[in-house]
């Protein structure tokens, strides 16, 4: 057998992935809910979260990282700004760019929405050993990155291009 060869998943690790998938998809059910809790379109929420994870950012990267067109994406930060989840400053090292400050974290709303999530989520991570939750921090840190190289890869290489 070549080392050029795939190499044929063990029944337990495709039930692994068949669980990640349905974690992915239970992940993308609970934030439809939360965005309609918060009043919020999906794709705001999405933003919003981007904001939580990234920081501050200008506006030409959010729309990079959720795919929306710059006019989208003014639109989005209109909305949020309104609402309170986000503020607009001025990019001190270039004026022309403006920097998307999230400030939705601390709204008690949002942490109302969140705190049975977070209770069940610190309960469920209390019945770990400290080395198990390290191993399960370092898996989930992994799983982020190779989602994200899937991302780009689905953004280079959309279904049914000449390229995949």
């Amino acid at each position: 057998m070549s080392s050029q060869e795939p190499v044929q998943p063990t029944e337990l690790q495709e039930q692994f992935t068949l669980l990640m998938r349905g974690l992915g998809t239970r992940t993308v059910q609970y934030q439809q809910n939360v965005a309609s809790a918060l009043g919020l379109y999906n794709n705001d929420f999405i933003s919003v979260d981007i904001l939580r994870e990234k920081g501050p950012i200008t506006a030409g990267e959010l729309s990079k990282l959720t795919g929306l067109t710059t006019g989208s994406v003014t639109a989005l930060i209109d909305r949020l700004e309104k609402t309170g989840y986000v503020r607009r400053e001025n990019d001190p090292g270039d004026r022309r760019k403006v920097i998307i400050v999230p400030l939705y974290e601390h709204k008690a709303d949002v942490i109302e929405t969140y705190s049975t999530l977070h209770s069940a989520m610190i309960a469920l991570a209390a019945s770990y050993t400290e080395e198990e939750l390290l191993l399960i921090t370092q898996f989930l840190g992994k799983a982020g990155a190779v989602l994200e190289q899937q991302i780009d890869h689905l953004n280079a290489n959309p279904p049914g291009s000449s390229n995949s």
